[in-house]
């Protein structure tokens, strides 16, 4: 019988959660705490049900090293061997964080502008991975984050946010699923990458994560002290800036089941996309739905 623990990985070590915690609570960002748990099913679910208690409070991020029942879109399900992907969870209570003056500062949010948050997570997490890991990274409308992997776009990331009702009010658990070091053998779908098949400059867990919390933390501040307005904060043209689905031809399953061909033609400021359909009809803006890029 062996000694040696199931987590004892060397190629692929836990993350080091009294590091990230020095790096990034500091009182200047939104995060005011860090927790990485060993195993868990769903970030999400541990973070909305801790926010629920109020044993979490506005700018808390859980991570974990192996998620075992993480959720994606439409409940599709989302796993990845042990410490070779990130799995976080962010709390973001709008109107309750440290940028927020009761008499001087800005007023809470409105529910409207609640649909930027996944979004804003896709742009932070495109920017970060630019900067840190030297790829090129875009986004498929509405927050599935891309790398070019030898001229082919495969999904290395995605987002899924939830309402929940805190005793602060009403806040937004934001999580994501992100692919580091899985071999292409470890990958759910012929269609996903990770940055270790993307030939990414660093698969460091540590590094990215710092990076992407950096990132989405400071586009949380700006969104909140812009009241969540995407044009006075720059979120919308910097979404436009990173999202590949602008301009192509799409197909979109919709909520309904219903399939929806055409062009995309822009991202509206309430984060809607504006596709005109191949039958010459009049433009339809689509709050939800999965998109496929045709090539």
């Amino acid at each position: 019988m062996s000694d040696v623990s199931p987590w004892a990985d060397l190629a692929r070590p836990p993350l080091r959660a009294a590091t990230l915690r020095r790096a990034l609570v500091d009182g200047s960002g939104p995060w005011t705490s860090i927790e990485v748990l060993t195993s868990t099913g769903s970030t999400n679910a541990d973070l909305a049900a801790r926010a629920v208690s109020g044993a979490a409070v506005h700018g808390a991020v859980l991570a974990a090293d192996h998620q075992v029942a993480g959720r994606g879109r439409r409940e599709r399900t989302w796993t990845a061997p042990a410490r070779s992907s990130l799995a976080v969870s962010m709390l973001v209570v709008p109107g309750t964080g440290p940028d927020t003056h009761p008499v001087t500062g800005p007023g809470p949010v409105g529910r409207a502008r609640w649909s930027w948050l996944p979004l804003l997570a896709g742009v932070g997490v495109v920017e970060a991975l630019t900067d840190v890991a030297g790829v090129q990274a875009a986004l498929k409308w509405p927050n599935d984050v891309l790398l070019d992997v030898d001229g082919s776009w495969g999904k290395v990331c995605g987002v899924l946010a939830q309402v929940v009702t805190t005793p602060a009010g009403e806040g937004v658990v934001v999580g994501l699923g992100l692919n580091v070091s899985q071999r292409a053998d470890e990958l759910p779908v012929p269609t996903a990458c990770s940055l270790l098949t993307a030939a990414a400059t660093t698969t460091d867990r540590d590094i990215v994560l710092r990076a992407v919390l950096r990132s989405v933390g400071t586009w949380v501040q700006t969104w909140l002290r812009h009241e969540g307005d995407p044009v006075a904060s720059g979120l919308g043209p910097a979404y436009r800036r990173v999202c590949r689905t602008i301009g192509r031809e799409v197909r979109v399953q919709l909520p309904s089941g219903l399939v929806l061909e055409g062009v995309a033609r822009a991202v509206q400021d309430d984060g809607r996309l504006l596709v005109a359909s191949a039958d010459g009809s009049p433009a339809r803006p689509l709050a939800a739905g999965d998109v496929i890029h045709v090539r």
